[in-house]
């Protein structure tokens, strides 16, 4: 499925600094995830988590290494290119896209105009009641938790088979997790998938 070779990635110490100088983030990293698993990232604030996913989805290039997913090297193709290839990735902090309903982005999503029921189980999986927010615009309106749930749910409307979250609890009250713990379980049984997980909640590790 996933396979990391050496991967390494470097940032600058400083955006004004001339000299050059560079800070290793990730250095020489080993990893390989097969389908059927969840694998799970924990860690101190600025270990270097967050960038690991990012470079995993393209978001960031990499300073070193190699990137296998499903036997191709991927390591120079964008964000783009590995997401047609079956990576997804959910972000920290998502990102909003003002003017489109919770509808749209599924839709836009799942590449097809979902069927209600669809909907509805798609947005039920995270805790979102359809009639109250299938029709509502993606906004600020919309809690920090509402978004993150939205964008989990098109995660899943995707049907990738690499799903990468980055701390998919924030923001989400307590109701609302157990129901995010029973959709990483529910996506392992599907033995074509894995998942990486960005997390420092002990509910889910």
């Amino acid at each position: 499925m996933l396979e990391l070779k050496k991967l390494s990635f470097s940032a600058p110490l400083d955006d004004d600094s001339s000299d050059g100088a560079r800070k290793s983030i990730i250095n020489a990293l080993d990893l390989s995830v097969t389908a059927g698993k969840i694998i799970a990232v924990t860690g101190p604030n600025g270990g270097g988590k967050s960038t690991l996913a990012k470079l995993i989805s393209g978001v960031y290039e990499t300073s070193g290494g190699q990137i296998i997913f499903n036997g191709e090297d991927i390591t120079k193709l964008d964000i783009t290119e590995r997401a047609k290839l079956g990576i997804s990735f959910g972000f920290q902090r998502p990102v909003a896209f003002k003017g489109f309903t919770v509808r749209d982005m599924i839709n836009i999503a799942a590449g097809r105009e979902l069927s209600h029921d669809e909907l509805r189980d798609l947005l039920d999986k995270v805790g979102l009641c359809m009639h109250e927010y299938a029709d509502r615009e993606i906004n600020a309106s919309l809690s920090g938790g509402e978004q993150k749930r939205i964008e989990i749910a098109t995660v899943l409307a995707r049907n990738t088979k690499l799903d990468i979250f980055d701390e998919p609890e924030a923001g989400i009250d307590i109701w609302s997790f157990q129901r995010l713990i029973n959709v990483f379980k529910e996506q392992r049984e599907n033995r074509e998938k894995a998942q990486i997980i960005i997390t420092h909640q002990k509910g889910i590790l």
